[in-house]
């Protein structure tokens, strides 16, 4: 997603992008003109605040943050340790890009709030994870602006794959580990950064706290649902970024984008779910009516499906993306997810009612039994899938398909969007790729065999049981036969790389 430039637009008073109609990048003066001076709140007060408008986190899981202040607050007391605030910016989410636009055009904001927490919890570390080299430079711009007063203020740049997001994998990384989930239960007010209790939220939770700080309870709820005060922010179709009040109809923030809810929204991003076009018609921008019509506002993205391509096909595409954003770390999310991602491009490509049968029994097989969210998270976007697109997934299953190609509507990274693209990118059709090859990883190879089964003619076993070569050409004809073996190698030993 580097280098994606959010389109902007504000529905009613802008709060977070107010001043951005004035200026491309909102640097210290023009944002202290437009916003006024940070106030300063103590813990007691920063929390009441929280509690009266009812802020929510807004990466995903959705947890109050009032509790979140609490929970650090109650471990400070009992470990008499520091404290520390981390904001989530890495965003890895393809089809999101509101906690994105905020980094790039009012960075400001988001450390007014980091820094209003970090001052009420008395951390002196405010630590930001970000995964674009873009969004970096404004930050260190920003923060070069604010100078040394206050709590010290970083950015790191982490890997850009979706379970950087997780808050175990932040953490880890922004203290030069490995950016993977830890798959511990342990709450990061509890241990987090350094090991000490850690504030966590993601970026737009830190500046709706700022514009919070300024308005007050009152003044934040003049705008929104009395139930749900404030604005939300929305990614739609993977290049607009909205700021609505809630409350407002779902299909006019479409309309305002340019679309139009389709074949069906998909809500909350690629761990969120499918609403069909009449439960999108008659949602609005609030928890509360979503969560009626089974939909979650989850990390804000709104990704309408148009007509013209093929839900089936999609759903294969993302699936296959999800897979491959495992950390290899479980066995569900290792395995479970990439053998969901065959299953379903097995019933995609006519493997009738027993392939359709096998993709729910590798849903059942995965749900639950992650080290993290990922794995639960997948299985509820092809589940949805399956649910509101279930007459296109028997044609497919029975070999007559839908008669519509596969456009790549979703939003995925780059690469995969040029596959996408290609005329031949159909269910079960040719993929384009450059020349390949399959490496073995001696360090891990257990000797299992199960490689030679799935690719006869391709690699073959030596005397001991092992595959023979180190390093093999994989031919276009076989790349997806060799992709399904990189999965379904039990010790993860194998992986294809680009022929250098």
């Amino acid at each position: 997603m580097t280098g994606t430039m959010p389109s902007l637009a504000t529905v009613g008073p802008p709060r977070l992008l107010a001043g951005l109609d004035e200026t491309a990048w909102m640097d210290r003066a023009a944002h202290t003109a437009v916003h006024g001076p940070a106030p300063e709140l103590n813990v007691r007060e920063l929390t009441a605040l929280a509690e009266d408008i009812g802020l929510r986190g807004r990466g995903g899981a959705g947890f109050l943050f009032a509790r979140k202040l609490r929970a650090v607050t109650d471990s400070l007391r009992r470990t008499g340790s520091g404290a520390a605030v981390v904001v989530n910016g890495s965003e890895g989410e393809p089809g999101c890009l509101k906690d994105t636009a905020l980094l790039l055009f009012a960075p400001h904001l988001v450390l007014d709030g980091a820094v209003l927490a970090a001052k009420a919890l008395g951390a002196h570390e405010v630590a930001v994870g970000v995964t674009r080299s873009d969004v970096e430079e404004s930050l260190r711009r920003a923060i070069a602006e604010r100078g040394s007063a206050g709590p010290g203020i970083g950015v790191t740049r982490l890997p850009e794959r979706f379970v950087t997001g997780e808050s175990s994998a932040l953490v880890r990384g922004i203290d030069g580990g490995p950016a993977l989930p830890s798959g511990r239960r342990i709450r990061t007010s509890d241990s987090g950064l350094g090991g000490v209790p850690t504030l966590l939220s993601n970026t737009e939770t830190f500046a709706q706290l700022a514009v919070a700080a300024r308005l007050g309870a009152m003044g934040y709820g003049a705008v929104g649902l009395p139930t749900e005060p404030g604005t939300v922010m929305l990614t739609v179709a993977g290049t607009h970024v909205v700021e609505t009040p809630t409350g407002l109809p779902i299909p006019y923030v479409l309309e305002l984008c340019g679309t139009a809810p389709g074949q069906g929204v998909l809500v909350g991003g690629y761990h969120g779910g499918w609403l069909p076009p009449d439960a999108a018609r008659a949602a609005t921008v609030s928890r509360d009516s979503l969560a009626a019509v089974d939909g979650v506002l989850g990390a804000g993205a709104l990704l309408p499906l148009p007509e013209t391509t093929c839900p089936v096909g999609e759903t294969v595409r993302v699936a296959g993306w999800l897979a491959e954003q495992s950390a290899g770390q479980c066995g569900p999310c290792a395995l479970g997810l990439p053998a969901l991602a065959d299953a379903l491009a097995d019933a995609a490509d006519g493997g009738g009612q027993h392939a359709l049968d096998t993709v729910r029994t590798r849903i059942a097989a995965v749900e639950r039994r992650g080290a993290c969210s990922h794995p639960d998270g997948s299985t509820r976007f092809v589940s949805s899938a399956l649910t509101v697109f279930a007459e296109e997934f028997a044609a497919h299953a029975l070999g007559h398909g839908c008669g519509r190609p596969t456009l790549g509507a979703l939003p995925l990274p780059a690469a995969e969007r040029t596959r996408a693209a290609s005329p031949t990118a159909r269910i079960g059709g040719p993929a384009p790729a450059p020349a390949e090859q399959m490496l073995v990883d001696w360090t891990l190879c257990r000797g299992h065999g199960l490689c030679a089964d799935l690719l006869p003619g391709l690699l073959r076993l030596g005397s001991d049981g092992y595959p023979e070569r180190a390093v093999i050409p994989v031919p276009g004809r076989m790349r997806q036969r060799a992709l399904r073996a990189v999965r379904r190698c039990p010790a993860l030993a194998l992986r294809v790389e680009v022929a250098g």
